[in-house]
């Protein structure tokens, strides 16, 4: 979605920002009314609209307060020649996604612009997510871990209190944060995700917060950090407990204060913002071990969720796999694929490591690697899943020979780092205790290709 509606009466504004918008390979449609504004806001799907505050048939806020009552509304961006503090606070508390003074500065519409562009795509993608648990339910299960944490997250999301959830990895620990968003009060407006673990630390400050006045060198002249930009809406910040003590500082204060500094700015921003954490470590652990703020736990443990790993909820994966056959079946073209009782049992069996995350990589892996096959059954499984504990071998009887059952152990323990690597074979050769040129050449051997 890249269409923009330009509203303003001076014909030289909108013909010169559709002049540079287009360039910039955006859809440009303009207006000098507000009623012809309405009428085109009405007809079409427009991301964001340029909306000049003073109009000759109509207020400019007036004209916000229309658009923001339209189903499925763009974005609203006001721009005036007679901009004042008070009409930038009055425009934000209507829903204006940001405010532009006149003369406009390229740099900055174009960013202002692309910011506002990616919250559009994000409140679409929420208001997705939300049609689809109404239909199947925050999160698949019927074991009674998952019946419990459906009925925590009914009582919970219509809250403001701030969340932290913990499990392992791969638990879907994203997924019950924006079940939560769905089903709260701010459901309307954005859910914006931050994992800690990702942002290097010299970077991290200016992801949260942003920057202003070229603060960043190399970057644009200012940035919109998460917390901004969840502004009415959620945060969530995944991998919490990998912040360093000093970004764990400055985020308690965020949370006390509901404003902050962003870096080279000379004013603080004051935001609304619903924070939702997320971590796979022990955080009273790394308390103990002076890796945490104490203060800063007990601000996002107001209400903790726990997410069981699937080994201690079995009888769920028959639903899941399901699940997963229809959504990769449809994408690659065979919604009839299903998996036998047999096969089932294997994966019943299995110990899951990697948990919910895993088990959809191998539904998705075993579908690309048979593609004529509308039943999967034991054999076209990875010998992984036949393991009957992490510390025991394949079995033996599947393979005529002993190098034939080490092979096959070895090809999917490495397609399996591979997974947890996401395809970067310098990180799985380190995971694996391995040189780089090695694990190609054992790849090679084995058949196996970064791709698959």
């Amino acid at each position: 979605m890249n269409h923009v509606l330009i509203v303003d009466d001076e014909a030289e504004i909108r013909t010169s920002l559709e002049s540079i918008l287009s360039e910039e390979g955006y859809t440009v449609t303009t207006a000098a009314t507000a009623g012809e504004a309405l009428e085109l806001i009405r007809d079409a799907d427009y991301g964001v609209v340029l909306l000049d505050i003073w109009l000759p048939d109509k207020d400019g806020l007036e004209t916000l307060g229309e658009i923001r009552r339209v189903e499925g509304a763009p974005e609203v961006v006001i721009i005036s020649g007679h901009g004042t503090i008070e009409a930038a606070v009055r425009a934000t508390k209507l829903g204006a996604y940001d405010f532009l003074e006149k003369p406009l500065s390229l740099d900055r519409t174009l960013i202002v612009l692309k910011n506002a562009m990616k919250a559009r795509q994000m409140r679409d993608d929420n208001q997705e997510f939300a049609r689809q648990l109404a239909v199947k339910g925050p999160v698949t299960g019927q074991s009674v871990p998952m019946k419990a944490l459906r009925q925590q997250i009914k009582l919970m999301a219509p809250t403001n209190g701030r969340v932290l959830i913990f499990g392992e990895s791969g638990t879907g620990k994203e997924l019950i944060g924006r079940a939560m968003h769905a089903e709260s009060l701010r459901k309307d407006r954005v859910f914006v995700e931050l994992n800690c673990a990702a942002i290097p630390e010299d970077y991290i400050e200016s992801e949260l917060f942003g920057y202003r006045n070229s603060a960043v060198p190399g970057g644009p002249a200012e940035k919109r950090g998460t917390f901004e930009r969840a502004d009415g809406g959620t945060l969530f910040l995944d991998e919490v407990g990998d912040m360093s003590l000093k970004t764990q500082a400055k985020v308690l204060r965020a949370l006390d204060e509901q404003r902050f500094l962003p870096v080279g700015a000379s004013h603080p921003v004051h935001v609304d913002v619903r924070v939702i954490a997320a971590t796979n470590k022990d955080l009273e652990e790394e308390i103990a071990r002076g890796n945490f703020r104490e203060d800063l736990f007990y601000r996002l443990n107001v209400i903790p969720f726990y997410v069981p790993p699937l080994r201690d909820r079995k009888e769920d994966i028959p639903l899941l796999v399901k699940e997963f056959l229809q959504e990769f079946g449809a994408q690659y073209g065979r919604p009839r694929v299903e998996m036998s009782e047999e096969a089932l049992g294997a994966l019943k069996q299995y110990h899951w490591p990697g948990n919910v995350r895993e088990l959809r990589n191998l539904v998705e892996r075993v579908l690309i690697l048979n593609p004529k096959a509308n039943r999967i059954e034991k054999k076209h499984l990875p010998m992984l899943v036949y393991r009957e504990s992490p510390k025991n071998a394949v079995r033996g009887e599947e393979f005529a020979t002993l190098l034939e059952a080490r092979e096959a152990y070895e090809r999917d323990y490495i397609l399996k780092k591979l997974d947890e690597c996401h395809g970067n074979v310098t990180r799985a050769a380190e995971g694996l205790g391995l040189e780089r040129s090695h694990l190609y050449r054992k790849m090679k051997t084995l058949g196996v290709s970064v791709k698959e």
